[in-house]
C-alpha cells in the first residue's frame, strides 16, 4: 500500500467509531461533524483547502443571485473551476495534494446537487402560489440554506473524501432526526463490515503478485499474447478490492452515525434518498413505537460487490458500482443530455464522468468505450438473446457475463494507466480485442435482427395470402 492509501484507510477507520459520538441530535451533529471535517481537510489539504472554499462561496453567490437558474450556472461554475484546479500548475501555483482532489470531486457533486435542490424549492414555492395547492415535498428542502448551512454541509466529515455522495436534504434530515438513538446502527454496521477484512486480504495479496507498474515495463511486452490478455484480469480485481474496502468503510462511517437512515417505507434510492412520502417519527413518540419501525441505509449505499461481480450486463455493472455517483450522473447529466438516443446519451454521460474524474486521457479512452459495449449488448439482446429458450438463455447469460467482465478488465487498464501512450500501448498489444469484439457483436446482433425481421414479415405476408388462395 502507498502512503496515501494508508492515510485514506486510517481516516476511514477512525470515522467509524466517532460516528457514534455524532449519532445523538443537537448542534453536535452540525458543528461537531463540520469541525471534524475541517480538521481533516486542513490536515491533508493544507493551503489547498482554499480551492474548496472558493467553490463553496461561488455556489453560494449563484444560488442567491439567480435561484431559478442556479442549477446550470452552478454546473458551469464548478466544472469550470475543476479545469482550473487540474491545470493549476501551468499558472505557477503549487500542485494540490491527492486528498485535495478527492475533496474537490465530492464537493463538485454536492454543489451541483444543492443548486438543483434550491431550484426545486423555488419551483415548489411558485406552484404553491399559482395553484393555491400544496405541491409534493418528497425530497424538497424546507428552506433556502444560508452560508453557514452550506459550509457545514460541504465540510461534514461524512463522505468527505471517498463518498458516498449525499444531497443537502439527506444532510438536513440527519441533523433533524427525532429519536435518533433508537435508529439501529450495530446490526447493519456489522453486516456491512464482515467482508472488509476479506477484501483487504485479497487486495494485498493480488497487488503484491500482480503490480500495475509491470505493465509499464518493456519486459511485460516480451511476454506472450495470452499472458498479456490475462494480466488485465488481476489488475481489475485489485482495482475492485481497493474500492470495495474504501466504500464499505465509508458506508460504515455513515451507519455508525445513523446518517442516511430512513424508514423502509420511504423506499430510498442510493444518492437520492426517499422516493415516496413517508411519515417521519415524531419527536414526541415513545421509544417503543419508534424502535418498532424498520430502517434501511439505502440512501448512502455506494457499492454492491455481489452485483458488480455477478451481474450479467455492462449496463447493470454501472448501476452497482459507485451507486450514489451513478444516481447523480443519471439525475443531473443523463436526463438533461442534448440528445435523445440511449447510446448517445450514455456517451454524453460517460464524457462528463470522465471529465469529472480528471483530465488524464486514459479516463476518456475507458469511459468512451462503454457506449460501444452498450450498443453491442443492446443489438445482441434484441437480435438474438431474447429469442432463446430458457435453457439457451441460461448459457447465453454465462457467455454475456464472461464478456462483460472482460470488457471491464479492458477498460480498467485505461483507468489505471492514465496516459494515452501507456493505454494505447497495452490495448494495441492485445489487438484492441474488446473494441473489435464489441463491434463484431454489434454487427452480428443487427444482422440477426434484420434477418429475423425479414422472416417475420414473410410469415405475415404468407398468412395474408392463404385466404385468397382458398377462395
Amino acid at each position: 500500500m502507498s502512503p496515501d492509501e494508508v492515510i485514506y484507510l486510517a481516516v476511514l477507520l477512525v470515522s467509524i467509531p466517532i460516528g457514534f459520538l455524532f449519532k445523538k441530535g443537537g448542534e453536535i451533529k452540525q458543528f461537531g461533524g463540520t469541525a471534524a471535517g475541517l480538521v481533516l481537510t486542513l490536515a491533508t489539504c493544507h493551503i489547498h483547502t482554499l480551492h474548496s472554499l472558493i467553490t463553496i462561496l461561488g455556489t453560494w453567490l449563484i444560488i442567491n443571485i439567480s435561484p431559478r437558474a442556479c442549477h446550470y450556472l452552478t454546473l458551469g461554475w464548478t466544472f469550470s473551476y475543476l479545469l482550473f484546479f487540474r491545470t493549476i500548475a501551468y499558472f505557477g501555483f503549487p500542485e494540490p495534494t491527492p486528498f485535495t482532489n478527492a475533496v474537490q470531486l465530492l464537493l463538485t457533486l454536492k454543489m451541483v446537487s444543492l443548486a438543483n435542490e434550491v431550484q426545486e424549492l423555488t419551483w415548489a414555492k411558485k406552484q404553491d402560489v399559482t395553484s393555491f395547492a400544496k405541491s409534493p415535498l418528497i425530497g424538497v428542502i424546507p428552506k433556502m440554506p444560508g452560508l453557514v448551512e452550506i459550509l457545514c454541509y460541504s465540510y461534514c466529515y461524512v463522505g468527505l473524501m471517498t463518498g458516498p455522495f449525499f444531497r443537502y436534504r439527506t444532510y438536513h434530515d440527519w441533523l433533524n432526526q427525532p429519536n435518533s438513538t433508537v435508529i439501529p446502527s450495530w446490526k447493519p454496521l456489522l453486516s456491512r463490515m464482515k467482508m472488509i477484512p476479506i477484501f483487504g486480504v485479497f487486495f494485498l495479496v493480488a497487488s503484491h503478485f500482480f503490480p500495475l507498474q509491470y505493465v509499464r515495463s518493456d519486459a511485460f511486452y516480451e511476454r506472450g499474447l495470452l499472458f498479456r490478455i490475462f494480466y488485465m484480469i488481476p489488475i481489475f480485481f485489485v482495482f475492485r478490492m481497493r474500492f470495495y474496502v474504501a466504500w464499505l468503510c465509508a458506508e460504515c462511517a455513515c451507519i455508525s452515525a445513523a446518517f442516511g437512515a430512513y424508514p423502509t417505507t420511504a423506499k430510498s434510492r442510493s444518492g437520492g434518498g426517499p422516493t415516496v412520502e413517508y411519515v417521519p417519527i415524531s419527536s414526541n413518540s415513545d421509544e417503543g413505537g419508534a424502535s418498532s419501525i424498520t430502517y434501511d441505509y439505502e440512501t448512502i449505499k455506494n457499492i454492491d460487490p455481489h452485483g458488480t461481480d455477478f451481474c450479467v450486463k455492462v449496463k447493470d455493472g454501472m448501476r452497482y458500482w459507485n451507486m450514489t455517483v451513478q444516481w447523480w450522473l443519471a439525475q443531473y447529466i443523463y436526463k438533461s443530455a442534448p440528445v435523445r438516443s440511449y447510446v448517445l446519451r450514455s456517451a454524453w454521460t460517460m464524457l462528463i464522468s470522465a471529465y469529472w474524474h480528471g483530465i488524464h486521457p486514459g479516463y476518456y479512452l475507458s469511459f468512451l468505450t462503454i457506449p460501444l459495449c452498450l450498443a453491442a449488448e443492446g443489438a445482441m439482446e434484441s437480435g438474438f438473446l431474447r429469442h432463446l429458450t430458457p435453457a439457451g438463455r441460461l448459457y447465453g447469460d454465462w457467455v454475456q457475463w464472461f464478456l462483460k467482465m472482460r470488457a471491464y478488465d479492458y477498460m480498467c487498464m485505461g483507468f489505471v494507466l492514465l496516459t494515452f501512450e501507456d493505454t494505447v500501448r497495452y490495448w494495441s498489444s492485445i489487438y484492441y480485442c474488446i473494441h473489435l469484439g464489441a463491434l463484431a457483436i454489434f454487427l452480428l446482433g443487427k444482422g440477426l435482427g434484420l434477418q429475423r425481421g425479414r422472416a417475420s414479415q414473410k410469415d405475415k405476408d404468407g398468412a395474408l395470402e392463404k385466404p385468397q388462395r382458398q377462395e
